[in-house]
């Protein structure tokens, strides 16, 4: 697939390389269908479910190749699965500095101009964490996804996030949208 942005109808298609996009959402969706296509040939999900068959499937219906996709498996709970994502250890979500650990692994494999990273639930994040250290987690991943020239999508379920949490999130990312 082509390194450009697909048109493809995703709300996040036009999303360049280094930006940072801030997206919010219903409770029960997940942002995957905001990224376009072509973002499913390098991506990197920090994911705040157990459930990666779940995960899988959405990458599939959205014509995605799950062997492409790695995730960090952000939750409190055992994750049992042997799919196709490749996937690090789980971290547990009040474990900033592993999380980080484990990110930072897998970033590795997160290409220049071509690769994104979605942050799947900052809400969840949010519950585990003061607002302060939430801040500065995201804003180490903001930076890093700039430095490597990679598409950033911050995913935060509506209502969920104080206003003035999501105005400080807000100050890290280049434009924020809305899924509805």
């Amino acid at each position: 697939m082509s390194a450009d942005p697909v048109d493809d109808g995703a709300p996040l298609a036009d999303l360049s390389a280094g930006s940072v996009a801030l997206y919010t959402l219903p409770s029960g969706e997940r942002p995957l269908s905001a990224i376009p296509r072509a973002g499913f040939e390098n991506l990197l999900v920090l994911s705040t479910s157990a459930d990666l068959e779940r995960l899988e499937r959405a990458v599939v219906e959205r014509g995605g190749d799950p062997a492409h996709v790695g995730v960090v498996p952000v939750t409190g709970t055992t994750v049992d699965y042997d799919g196709a994502l490749w996937t690090t250890e789980r971290a547990n979500p009040s474990d900033l500095t592993g999380i980080s650990i484990r990110f930072s692994e897998a970033f590795a494999h997160v290409r220049p101009g071509v690769g994104w990273v979605v942050v799947d639930n900052l809400g969840v994040l949010s519950m585990y964490v003061s607002e302060e250290r939430l801040f500065r987690f995201v804003e180490s991943i903001t930076s890093a996804t700039r430095e490597r020239n990679a598409h950033c999508v911050l995913a935060a379920t509506e209502g969920v996030l104080g206003e003035r949490t999501l105005a400080r999130l807000e100050g890290l990312t280049d434009r924020t949208v809305s899924a509805r």
